[in-house]
C-alpha cells in the first residue's frame, strides 16, 4: 500500500454510497460484512487505499448497530411479541435496541443515555421515540415519563446491573419485563478481568451469573431465562441476556427456557466458528443456570 493513498474504511463506505451514515458502516464492519478486495476487513479504523474495492455482503445490517441483533435474538428466543407495547431503552447509544423494538410493532419507545450526539437521525425523527440525552437513569425522576412501561432494555457500559436495575423498576409496571445484556467485565470483581479487558473463564461467568440471580431475586424479580449474544462484544467479551419479570409470584425461579442461542447469518469463517462456539457454549450455559437457581423460601 506504500505510495497510495489511505483512508479510513468506514468513511470510504459511506463515500462509496454502501452506508448511509458512519455509525451504519461501523455496524456493518464489524459484523463481517465488509470486505475490501475480496478479503475480510472487520475493524472500523482499518485504513485502506482509496481506490479500493468494497462490496458488502450477506445483505444490509437491518439495524442502526449490532445491538439490533442482540435483542433480536432475544426476543425470537423467548418468543416475546413487543407489538403495541411501550418501552424504556436504558443505555440507548447508537438506538440498536431502539431499532430493533420500532421494528418488532413497539408503540413508544423511551430513550436514555448518558452521552450525546450517538442517537441515529432516523431515529430521532420517528414520533414513537422520546429522547432523553445526557441523562443518567439514577437521577431520571419516576414523572418524566408519562406511564410505567411494558418493558425496560438495558445496555450499559462501565457500570454493574446491580446499580441500573434498582434504578429502572420505578419505571416499570408491577409485571412487567426487562431485558438485561450482562456484560461480564463489568460485574467482575477487581483483579477478575483479564488481559485488555476480557473474562474468559467460564467459572467467572458461571460466578457472576449467579450472584446476579440471587441479587434480582431478592428485589423480586423473577429470572425467566438467560442466552448467550450472538455477537461477541467489541474486545471478544462473551455477552449474556436475561429476561427478568417484576414481581412475578407465580412461577418458581427455575429457568422454564432451553437454551437455543440463535446463530448469526453471517458468511465469513471467522464468524461462522464463532456461531459455532457460541452454540456449544449454550450447553455450558444451561448447566451454569441450573446451578444458579435457588427456590426462594415463603415468607
Amino acid at each position: 500500500m506504500k505510495g497510495k493513498r489511505l483512508q479510513r474504511i468506514d468513511l470510504l463506505l459511506v463515500e462509496q454510497q454502501l452506508a448511509e451514515s458512519r455509525q451504519r458502516a461501523q455496524a456493518l464492519i464489524l459484523a463481517g460484512k465488509v470486505y475490501v478486495n475480496g478479503r475480510l476487513v472487520d475493524k472500523a479504523g482499518a485504513r485502506v487505499p482509496a481506490e479500493a474495492v468494497l462490496s458488502v455482503r450477506g445483505g444490509q445490517m437491518p439495524y442502526v448497530s449490532r445491538g439490533g441483533l442482540k435483542l433480536e435474538a432475544a426476543l425470537e428466543h423467548f418468543h416475546i411479541d413487543v407489538s403495541g407495547l411501550t418501552c424504556l431503552d436504558v443505555g440507548a447509544s447508537t438506538g440498536g435496541f431502539t431499532d430493533c423494538l420500532l421494528q418488532h410493532g413497539a408503540s413508544k419507545v423511551q430513550c436514555v443515555d448518558v452521552g450525546y450526539g450517538q442517537f441515529a437521525w432516523k431515529l430521532r425523527q420517528d414520533p414513537r421515540v422520546k429522547l432523553f440525552e445526557r441523562t443518567n437513569i439514577r437521577y431520571l425522576k419516576a414523572d418524566a415519563l408519562p406511564c410505567p412501561v411494558d418493558l425496560i432494555t438495558i445496555d450499559v457500559s462501565f457500570i454493574s446491573l446491580r446499580i441500573v436495575v434498582p434504578a429502572v423498576l420505578k419505571f416499570l409496571r408491577p409485571d412487567g419485563d426487562i431485558m438485561a445484556l450482562i456484560k461480564p467485565q463489568f460485574e467482575a470483581g477487581k483483579g477478575a478481568v483479564g488481559k485488555g479487558g476480557v473474562v474468559r473463564d467460564p467459572r467467572q461467568h458461571e460466578a457472576i451469573i449467579k450472584n446476579l440471580t440471587l441479587f434480582f431475586r431478592d428485589m423480586d424479580l423473577d429470572s425467566r431465562g438467560l442466552v448467550p449474544s450472538p455477537v461477541l462484544g467489541p474486545k471478544g467479551n462473551r455477552e449474556f441476556l436475561i429476561l427478568l419479570r417484576n414481581g412475578d409470584k407465580t412461577t418458581s425461579t427455575t429457568m422454564h427456557h432451553s437454551f437455543r442461542p440463535p446463530l448469526p447469518d453471517l458468511k465469513s469463517q471467522k464468524h461462522q466458528e464463532q456461531g459455532r462456539n457460541n452454540f456449544l457454549y449454550a450447553s455450558q450455559l444451561q448447566a451454569i443456570f441450573a446451578r444458579s437457581q435457588i427456590p426462594k423460601v415463603s415468607k
